[in-house]
């Protein structure tokens, strides 16, 4: 059986890098008495994937991993079950059952949303500017690949945006085909309002995580059922 487990990754825990928490899930597993599978071979691992990676420094309340398991209590008794074993910063909200053909969420992820809140009075204070900043006919920044860097225009990327007081909602593109990171949003607007940005002056908190359905995008973890 194929699960989709979301969870939340807030206060200290967003220190932690993306293959520390991997190797934290896999002890998760085991303490909370999950029927995981395990790969064959001379040396076998968990039937574990992860949607997409969070960089060090963010938090989040939509975070997602796949696992395969051979038996299954209900949602609520794994949900209870996993969250005695967690630390103080890592929370499981959602445990719910995939069909057979489902795609994996590493390979489905097609967006995600961001609250960026502002730290600097000053910044906030001009924080309206990100409308104009938007109202332009396009958007280039200067993206670093593996080999090389090239110039990109990120606005066809920003699916989704609102402006509050002191922070910037924005719904992006996020996976293997076009992928967006908030803090590169956040440094062309810095530039834009003539700035440099500090990065210890924003706060960045993934909100949900989406994966393609046909021509849409919704939540991952509306592509699976919850367990009773």
């Amino acid at each position: 059986m194929k699960i989709r487990i979301k969870f939340e990754k807030t206060g200290c825990m967003k220190f932690v890098g993306h293959l520390d928490i991997m190797r934290y899930f896999q002890k998760v597993m085991r303490r909370a008495d999950v029927d995981i599978m395990y790969s064959e071979g001379f040396s076998p691992h968990q039937k574990m994937s992860f949607a997409a990676p969070l960089g060090v420094g963010l938090t989040s309340t939509g975070e997602y991993f796949d696992i395969e398991v051979h038996t299954t209590d209900s949602s609520e008794e794994m949900i209870r079950r996993m969250n005695e074993t967690n630390v103080d910063g890592i929370k499981v909200s959602s445990y719910r059952l995939l069909d057979d053909n489902t795609k994996t969420a590493m390979s489905i992820v097609a967006a995600a949303d961001y609250e960026v809140s502002l730290a600097n009075s000053e910044a906030v204070s001009e924080i309206q500017k990100f409308e104009t900043f938007m109202a332009q006919d396009n958007i280039t920044v200067l993206k670093k690949t593996k080999k090389s860097e090239v110039e990109v225009d990120i606005k066809p990327m920003i699916m989704e945006y609102k402006v509050n007081s002191d922070s910037v909602f924005m719904k992006l593109m996020t996976g293997s085909e076009n992928n967006l990171k908030p803090e590169l949003v956040m440094e062309a607007f810095y530039q834009y309002i003539g700035r440099e940005l500090n990065k210890f002056e924003i706060q960045v908190c993934r909100l949900e995580t989406y994966g393609k359905d046909g021509d849409r995008i919704i939540p991952l973890m509306d592509f699976g059922t919850d367990i009773s």
